[in-house]
């Protein structure tokens, strides 16, 4: 796990290595991460840096002590600026003289068995008996009292290490932070291919690839949460790593606010790449004897591909990061009634939806936006948590009765973190709106952001949400955020501490979750952020699951499923089958391929159940009754990429049983295409011994998708669109091709699986698939005993 020896601190999981050495200066150098390195007696002599640098010419030298040592040639694991190391620095700060250069070098360390929590953040933790163990390298800046710890946790099974960093205040004066890295890495060469995950709202984290080359690469955010546009994530891989073969390194930051993820490339090649909050706007005065904890950042490499980095991600998400009772448990398909009927509902009609949902099979019904104050469209009422009884008379606990006694649990949806202009909190409360003074606030959605920074504020939200979730019997909140920081400032903070207001509004609202989630174990929390614009490992800790988008359209979810699954596995992406023309690009897509990319998240429905036709009910019915069958597998199980759906038509995912005896495989096709010819496609995360039966999920055809052409199979002239034809259609199940065979798992991997080929201009019969624009399949591996 973490062996110290010569001055070598030889820090190894299962399959990696990450090594440190103390220079002589004192300052810590990064030596090797990567594939594992046994034994340790030989660094020395093998593991080498140039500690001369005279060479470089122009270089400054850190003292007259060390002359010729230029710390801006060396790879070191935290940096700061004014000792002539010129690369993006890892930590920032300004003492009460004016001061900004500082120096940290070593003083000792500790290793301890275990991990321990950080104070007021969010962080990952030993899985029972798992065998964790960290390293603290304590720095001091000796004329000024400061010390700098930083943290190496080692999780040997999962292949991760995390890190975080903590500053003391030692000495009698402030200092002010301006920047401070949770993590930073040099690597001594710049072969490397960046992969980031970005976008927009309604279309989240699509994967982008680039080679690293001089000078600074940067994502990150600004807008008060992790947002849309660049996850707190990153890659670096070798420029011929894939899916399957090659090495790659993944970076994660544990944090929901404003932060910078950024790779940099020297001019003697050195690459650094570093994560932390983001420096922008971010200002800490540091008062004497306190401390100052940054967020955590998750580390992992793989020589496997990026699966095998993503699969690290994955188990260390599902085993170390989520917590509590619905860690491992799985998750209810839910009925939301949002895009059903928007603002507009009564009881009456919930009921109807939630009746409609049980005869499917659905078991959980989540009430979305507008059951409180004045809460008609999105103009008013954030804040009031209070029932409208207009709509509800029987109040949410007498909703939640009635659907309880249907058989179904209750779940229901809430902003905490806003306030409207329209509401009874902004008439006794206008100072806890975050506003500039003397300025109009910008809205979002109509709405504003209440103040997390202030503890009143955290307190308020605390008392009512836990009252509405004690009084009414519920099993499940949706968390909803819609909107980024404008007019930042805080009525609670000194004109001196405004800069502090993004980081204390994160830790308020941590501090609120962690209060609910402690009270209220049994709940099932979601969050959401317009969708997907606080996916990050931090809310993870606090909620099981996380709505990924917006966007329900099965078409666009290719790429926002792909794109997450870099980094989180399927267990906590909530994914819906949604109504045609999908409401967010108004694109048709067939019922079953809707279902076919939910399936690979955690399954619900939201659209008007109670006008489904027979056709609909009854295909959502089977869709349902093979979810539960397989639910397990799908939200559980090792899910791996195969085919990228922004490389061509056609997107391949997989998702295997720990043991490899069962598998399913997600296959889609965007677009139809002209005569295509034969398909083969290789598997992957199979037992090459195990001989497996393979099928094809039973799915069905609406038979109106053939329009004129179903006369040339039907016995009778139909209409196109005439009474007949929807009658049929409606009534008629028209099952697709079948495909049924045997095969080791070594002929699946290394040749590939055949899909039935598909229509190529004639000869439609039951051997031939028929899957056209917005196509797909689902195939069943099962091992044969």
């Amino acid at each position: 796990m973490i062996e110290y020896k010569n001055n070598f601190f030889h820090l190894h999981t299962e399959n990696t290595s990450y090594i440190i050495t103390i220079l002589p200066t004192g300052h810590p150098a990064h030596l090797y991460y990567g594939k594992k390195i046994t034994g340790s007696d030989s660094f020395e002599n093998g593991l080498y840096i140039p500690s001369d640098t005279k060479g470089y010419g122009a270089s400054t030298s850190y003292s007259t002590d060390y002359n010729g040592i230029s710390l801006n040639h060396l790879p070191l694991e935290y940096s700061t600026y004014g000792k002539g190391d010129y690369r993006n620095p890892s930590l920032v700060l300004l003492g009460k003289d004016g001061n900004r250069t500082f120096d940290f070098t070593y003083k000792n360390h500790k290793l301890i068995s275990g991990k321990e929590k950080l104070d007021g953040l969010p962080s990952s933790y030993a899985d029972g008996d798992e065998p964790v163990e960290s390293l603290i390298l304590v720095l001091t800046d000796r004329h000024l009292n400061l010390s700098l710890f930083l943290t190496y946790s080692i999780f040997e099974r999962k292949n991760v290490i995390t890190r975080s960093v903590r500053l003391e205040n030692g000495s009698n004066d402030l200092v002010t932070i301006e920047k401070m890295a949770s993590f930073s890495l040099d690597f001594d060469h710049k072969n490397f291919d960046l992969i980031t995950i970005d976008g927009a709202w309604i279309r989240e984290r699509h994967h982008h690839r680039r080679p690293v080359d001089y000078g600074l690469t940067e994502v990150c955010s600004r807008k008060g949460i992790s947002s849309p546009d660049h996850n707190p994530f990153l890659v670096l891989c070798e420029n011929h790593t894939t899916e399957r073969s090659g090495e790659a390194f993944g970076f994660a930051l544990m944090y929901s606010g404003n932060h910078s993820s950024s790779v940099e490339v020297s001019n003697h090649n050195y690459t650094r790449v570093q994560s932390g909050i983001n420096h922008f706007d971010f200002g800490w005065i540091l008062e004497p004897g306190k401390s100052f904890q940054t967020p955590e950042a998750v580390l992992t490499f793989s020589a496997e591909g990026l699966n095998g980095m993503s699969r690290h991600f994955h188990k260390f998400i599902r085993n170390n990061i989520v917590r509590g009772e619905w860690k491992f448990r799985e998750r209810p398909i839910l009925i939301n009634n949002w895009e059903a009927t928007y603002f507009d509902f009564n009881e009456k009609k919930l009921l109807g939806l939630a009746k409609e949902a049980k005869s499917l099979g659905i078991e959980l019904f989540v009430l979305d936006d507008g059951w409180f104050g004045e809460r008609n469209n999105d103009s008013s009422s954030l804040g009031d948590w209070s029932v409208n009884r207009k709509k509800l008379p029987s109040g949410i606990k007498g909703l939640a009765d009635k659907i309880n006694k249907l058989g179904m649990d209750f779940g229901i949806w809430v902003e905490p973190e806003m306030i409207s202009e329209k509401s009874e909190l902004y008439k006794k409360h206008p100072e806890w709106m975050v506003r500039t003074p003397h300025r109009d606030p910008s809205p979002g959605r109509n709405q504003f952001l209440l103040d997390l920074a202030n503890g009143d504020v955290c307190e308020y939200l605390y008392q009512s949400l836990a009252a509405l979730f004690r009084d009414g019997a519920v099993s499940y909140v949706k968390w909803d955020m819609n909107r980024s920081f404008s007019d930042i400032y805080s009525n609670s903070l000194p004109p001196e501490k405004q800069k502090e207001f993004s980081h204390r509004y994160v830790l308020g609202l941590y501090s609120i979750l962690e209060r609910l989630t402690e009270e209220f174990p049994a709940i099932l929390f979601e969050s959401c952020a317009s969708g997907g614009s606080r996916f990050d490992l931090a809310m993870f800790y606090y909620m099981p699951q996380i709505w990924t988008s917006d966007d329900t359209d099965a078409i666009e979810r290719l790429p926002i499923q792909y794109g997450s699954s870099m980094v989180a596995p399927p267990s906590v992406m909530g994914a819906h089958v949604s109504a045609v023309p999908n409401h967010q690009v108004l694109r048709n897509t067939p019922l079953e391929t809707r279902f076919n990319t939910a399936a690979f998240g955690l399954l619900g429905y939201e659209l008007d159940l109670t006008k489904l036709n027979n056709f609909e009910k009854k295909a959502i019915k089977r869709q349902i009754e093979f979810y539960k069958k397989h639910r397990k597998l799908l939200q559980f199980g090792d899910f791996c990429r195969l085919i990228d759906p922004s490389t061509g038509e056609i997107t391949l995912w997989m998702i295997s049983s720990e043991d490899k005896k069962e598998a399913i495989v997600g296959y889609y096709q965007k677009s139809a295409r002209s005569n295509p010819g034969p398909e083969r496609y290789r598997l992957e995360d199979l037992d090459p011994r195990l001989k497996y039966r393979v099928i094809n999920r039973t799915q069905y055809m609406d038979v109106k998708q053939f329009g004129h052409l179903i006369n040339m199979v039907s016995p009778v002239e139909m209409k196109e669109d005439g009474v007949l034809h929807k009658m049929v259609a409606d009534n008629y199940l028209h099952e697709v091709e079948k495909l049924d065979f045997v095969a080791f798992g070594d002929q699946l991997m290394y040749w590939g699986l055949s899909p039935v080929h598909q229509f190529y201009g004639t000869g439609l019969d039951e051997n031939i698939a028929f899957l056209g624009d917005s196509g797909s399949r689902l195939f069943l591996l099962k091992a044969l005993e």
